[in-house]
């Protein structure tokens, strides 16, 4: 891993000493910013890690833990709220047997999140599917295609 550090870290002196920069370009390498990326930055570059951490947890664009191959994002913003988003939630935990919003399965295929808003009201609600928008969804529709997401998981790993 450091060798993929030291060269985001040449990227970064190029760039003037951006920090988002550089966790954008470690995200990008990496799939997320581990904690050994940041300490290792921190000594190297003599930057406070409290100064990565800050940008991290700031930004929701960072994530300081792996993430799934697919990720699944149901908008709980007000008119996807009002139109069953909750519930649609709710129902992306139980068929992915996660407890919580942010947890990726055991497996490494999903991850879950909610989203405070999307910017579609008017085709509320909306499931993203890695990065993909469905428009007025249901609890059933969004099952329907996690188990067509699961299939094509299954036939190609055979």
């Amino acid at each position: 891993m450091s060798e993929i550090l030291d060269d985001i870290i040449a990227r970064y002196r190029e760039k003037d000493g951006n920090v988002i920069f550089l966790l954008q370009e470690t995200q990008e390498a990496l799939g997320y910013i581990p904690e050994e990326a940041v300490g290792y930055f921190s000594k190297k570059l003599e930057i406070p890690s409290s100064r990565f951490f800050g940008v991290v947890t700031f930004y929701s664009q960072f994530h300081l833990k792996p993430r799934g191959k697919n990720i699944i994002s149901v908008c709980c913003g007000t008119a996807c709220h009002v139109k069953g988003g909750s519930k649609i939630a709710d129902r992306v935990l139980r068929d992915l047997a996660l407890s919580a919003e942010g947890e990726t399965t055991e497996d490494g295929k999903f991850t879950f999140e909610i989203v405070r808003c999307v910017g579609a009201c008017s085709i509320a609600p909306v499931v993203l599917v890695n990065n993909r928008a469905y428009a007025e969804m249901s609890a059933d529709g969004t099952s329907k295609i996690l188990r067509e997401i699961k299939k094509k998981e299954s036939d190609e790993s055979k």
